[in-house]
């Protein structure tokens, strides 16, 4: 588990697939992440991220909101087999939306990428009309790299070096 000013990310756990299948079914919030699964493509996603962190001993975070201590989004470490690098990515529930939630987030995941795993740089993986996601790479110190053309996304990479020298801006 690690914190921020205003969040608690932990790992992924069963209490969290009620949020976690209301978060999937929403098609605006997973318009740039596959789109709207039903319950058992939702528990099947769970899993997946559960899964990943026994297997490669990271994975996303959920992250809770510590004021109201509601589930909100999930952050944090990625990298399936055939994946163009290690990723850092970040998805928000439509309530919390604005509040720089997946700036902090990602923030923190960086950090700890960079720190406790060992890592050297990240990539975040963007669907190029994700306008919000493309903010929140730019505010954590990301520059693009290149378009996937096979997936039609954008890479955008964050290394200690562009993350410390990153604008200092309130989340």
């Amino acid at each position: 588990m690690i914190e921020t000013e205003r969040l608690i990310l932990r790992q992924p756990s069963g209490a969290d697939r009620l949020a976690w299948t209301a978060f999937l079914s929403d098609p605006e919030v997973t318009q740039f992440i596959g789109g709207p699964q039903d319950a058992v493509g939702a528990w099947r996603n769970l899993c997946l991220f559960t899964g990943a962190w026994s297997i490669q001993g990271y994975s996303n975070f959920s992250v809770i909101e510590k004021a109201t201590g509601c589930w909100v989004g999930r952050a944090g470490a990625w990298s399936p087999p055939g994946w163009p690098g290690l990723e850092i990515g970040w998805a928000f529930s439509r309530e919390v939306r604005g509040k720089g939630y997946a700036t902090e987030a990602a923030g923190r995941c960086l950090t700890w990428a960079f720190d406790e795993l060992g890592w050297t740089g990240a990539v975040h993986i963007i669907h190029p009309d994700n306008d919000a996601s493309i903010a929140v790479a730019r505010r954590i110190g990301a520059t693009l790299r290149t378009s996937d053309a096979t997936e039609k996304n954008l890479i955008y990479v964050s290394t200690r070096r562009t993350f410390a020298a990153r604008p200092t801006v309130k989340a």
